[in-house]
């Protein structure tokens, strides 16, 4: 038995889990416990306080007949939509320009880079003095009066706009090094063949970086869906609801109104509408990838 014990301490693969079982302890104890949990939260009602009490699909229910869910939902997909169109394509043109060797490219990478690695709460206090209708920046530019964080028509984009300020850097580096694996050769067959920038951009760049435009396009849209921190610090979800978000609407139903089991409910619908756009997304990829094609 101990030679058996020693031996299996000895081997490769038990040190191997040695190595990765402090991964799987805090995966499994705040990961896989809390997503089972609130799975069984979202069928009860709970106020931290009193004893949970199961009550069915209610909360699902409720949420499902509540016209301010409806109103929150079509924002996070405007948000979602809107943050992964620009977060996907300002970053891919920017790469392509800083790829042709301009001057000052590694300054380009350096300045790009730096709102995504920047704290959320820098981020927030920065962008509410540019949008700030009295002493605003933007507005000054634009020599117009807009209350940029306090009116329904331009609280959203206002929210957009420095999303997708914060993501350009990320994206735009991912599309650098994916750049950096193609072939030259193709550029050079290309401009053989009479293309100029823009048919090469077309016919050459987009084929080859579709692997990486999709895996950017998932992660931005997921990421984008999972918004918080930006609303929570500029908007609080106002003005009227116009920015509130389904994670916003997880949280103040969770540590504002201790609805525990609606917010519960509220984060397996969003889960269940990621799901679906990724899977979604993932079927497609023979249609967009060009490598899935062959």
């Amino acid at each position: 038995m101990k030679k058996f014990l020693d031996k299996i301490l000895n081997s490769q693969s038990a040190a191997g889990w040695v190595f990765i079982l402090p991964a799987l302890i805090g995966t499994l104890i705040f990961i896989v416990i809390p997503v089972i949990c609130s799975f069984g939260l979202s069928f009860a009602k709970w106020d931290l306080l009193n004893p949970i009490e199961f009550v069915g699909l209610e909360n699902y229910r409720e949420i499902f007949s509540d016209a301010l869910f409806f109103k929150i939902l079509i924002n996070t997909i405007v948000f979602a939509v809107a943050t992964s169109v620009f977060g996907v394509i300002i970053p891919l043109v920017l790469a392509a320009i800083i790829n042709s060797k301009v001057r000052g490219s590694e300054f380009y990478k350096t300045a790009y880079f730096l709102p995504f690695i920047t704290p959320m709460i820098v981020i927030g206090i920065v962008w509410e003095w540019i949008f700030d209708p009295n002493i605003s920046f933007l507005n000054n530019i634009l020599q117009l009066h807009i209350n940029w964080l306090y009116d329904t028509h331009y609280a959203m984009p206002a929210m957009i706009i420095v999303s997708v300020w914060k993501l350009i850097g990320y994206n735009m580096i991912i599309f650098l090094s994916a750049l950096g694996g193609i072939s030259q050769s193709l550029f050079e067959a290309a401009k053989i063949d009479g293309a100029n920038s823009v048919q090469t951009f077309k016919n050459v760049t987009i084929p080859m970086l579709s692997p990486t435009i999709f895996f950017v396009v998932i992660i931005t849209a997921i990421s984008s869906f999972q918004v918080f921190d930006l609303i929570y610090l500029m908007t609080q979800g106002g003005p009227l609801d116009s920015t509130n978000v389904l994670v916003y609407a997880i949280y103040k139903n969770a540590f504002e109104y201790f609805n525990i089991g609606r917010a519960s409910a509220l984060a397996y619908v969003l889960f269940s509408i990621i799901l679906v756009l990724t899977l979604i997304q993932w079927n497609l990829r023979k249609k967009l990838v060009y490598s899935e094609n062959n």
